[in-house]
């Protein structure tokens, strides 16, 4: 299994001859190296609804006829814009063809946003994501403040890279993101969600390197590991 980072809160799964994408952020996300017309997904994972994180899924799931997983009400709005899409709730999972995703709690917002109109759409309770596949796991915690049951998904899960969000503002920052690598017992933990935004910026290698045990792995945007 390939797992890459590219900028804000982007990772790109490749695993069993698919593509699987989270929070696909990418046109106006200045911190990103991906293009959104030459990337190629066949499944988009969905944290919650704000504008940064579900970014350009409809145009590529459209696109490439990508299946969208995501929160029950974003789920519904995405599927009204004409994407085939698949509704998960906090605490549920389900085992695709691809690898089981099951969404974890995660304390933040979740609402879209049309400019336009000035609306603001109410998409539902945003959520962490935890996907395995090829008997490794992945937790990727969405945005979210530090909340104590991190440590119960530590121990009900052998996680082996955790992405969590540094940025503080609008997240955890990189003291409470320290606390939650030694809750949820990862093997690796990436920092993300930092450095899109001037109120975000944060040094994504210092924070890895002060985690303790070598737990702490710095991706550069696009940099990816093997699993």
């Amino acid at each position: 299994m390939k797992v890459s980072y590219h900028g804000h809160s982007v990772v790109l799964i490749e695993t069993k001859g698919k593509k699987i994408i989270i929070d696909p952020f990418i046109t106006g996300n200045g911190n990103t190296d991906l293009k959104a017309d030459e990337v190629e997904v066949d499944v988009i994972l969905l944290s919650h609804g704000h504008n940064d994180h579900v970014g350009d899924t409809v145009e590529l799931a459209k696109k490439h006829d990508a299946l969208v997983v995501a929160p029950f009400e974003l789920a519904t709005y995405l599927e009204w814009q004409g994407v085939k899409t698949h509704p998960l709730h906090i605490g549920g999972a389900y085992q695709f063809d691809f690898g089981k995703v099951k969404l974890t709690q995660a304390f933040h917002g979740s609402s879209y946003e049309i400019s336009e109109t000035k609306e603001i759409i109410y998409t539902g309770m945003p959520a962490g994501i935890l996907f395995s596949a090829e008997d490794k796991t992945i937790y990727h915690a969405g945005d979210t403040g530090l909340f104590s049951d991190m440590k119960l998904i530590g121990e009900r899960n052998t996680i082996d890279i955790a992405f969590l969000p540094i940025g503080d503002n609008f997240t955890m920052g990189p003291e409470d993101a320290a606390t939650a690598a030694d809750w949820v017992r990862a093997k690796k933990v990436v920092p993300m969600h930092y450095n899109t935004f001037p109120v975000i910026e944060q040094d994504g290698q210092a924070f890895a390197e002060s985690l303790s045990g070598g737990q702490g792995l710095y991706l550069e945007v696009g940099a990816s590991v093997e699993l």
